[in-house]
């Protein structure tokens, strides 16, 4: 194999991927078995094995006890937006997440007092071992769990104050904006950064899937300024998602 080819078996692997995405492997189709592969791309029984786990891995195929591996059926994806505008108004932890006032849905939390790990004091501009108050949130919408978050927010900020807990007390159910407004904290920006990786058990067991399945992650920080106020990790299954960004133009 010369230097910068790919291996056999990746390339076996992208032909049945190509026909999958293209229709020609249509979903409940059953995939060509380890005999076929081989004879189709005079490949060896190794080869075309590996091929098979790489579609597997990658949730495009799926093994049926005692019948074969087929071509899994593609969820309709679907868009959350995201935007630097903020409805004058209430804006609800929802909203703020999922910005297409089309889109309906509920959220659960849960908060409680726990203290900045290495990664959220970068994030926070605190030392690491600092208190947090941390929410975890669930966002549902009409099919189903839809999104997850956890939030974290430096307690030197917000603790003693009437908004240390994001759902309880006279601006529970408010976004971060609102919230800091409330102790005269003037949120004016915001950064995301995205990325993707496999799930967690806790977050497949919420949102669905196999482990491993890939999740998109958007980690966000709001800020005062440049004073961290909040930062939060939302995750959502990439297969059925994709992030949407509306910004202004300046």
């Amino acid at each position: 194999m010369s230097v910068g080819e790919q291996p056999a078996y990746l390339r076996v692997a992208e032909d049945l991927r190509r026909q999958i995405r293209e229709g020609v492997l249509a979903p409940h189709t059953r995939l060509p078995s380890q005999a076929d592969i081989r004879t189709v791309y005079g490949v060896s029984d190794t080869v075309a094995l590996e091929a098979r786990r790489v579609l597997m891995a990658e949730g495009l195929v799926e093994g049926r006890s005692g019948s074969g591996t087929y071509v899994r059926e593609r969820p309709e994806t679907r868009r959350v937006h995201r935007s630097a505008h903020r409805p004058a108004g209430e804006c609800s932890p929802f909203r703020q997440e999922q910005a297409d006032e089309r889109v309906r849905g509920v959220w659960e939390a849960e908060s409680e007092r726990s203290t900045a790990g290495p990664g959220v004091a970068r994030r926070l501009a605190v030392e690491a071992g600092e208190a947090v108050m941390c929410t975890r949130y669930l966002y549902r919408v009409a099919d189903g769990p839809m999104m997850l978050s956890t939030s974290w927010e430096p307690l030197r900020l917000t603790g003693r104050t009437p908004v240390v807990l994001p759902e309880e007390g006279p601006l529970a159910g408010r976004g971060v904006v609102e919230r800091m407004a409330e102790i005269d904290l003037v949120v004016d920006n915001v950064e995301e950064e995205v990325g993707a990786r496999p799930g967690g058990v806790d977050e497949v067991e919420v949102l669905g899937g196999r482990p491993g399945r890939l999740m998109i992650v958007v980690s966000r920080t709001f800020r005062a300024g440049s004073l961290p106020v909040e930062t939060a990790d939302l995750v959502v299954p990439a297969d059925r998602y994709r992030i949407a960004y509306h910004l202004p133009v300046r």
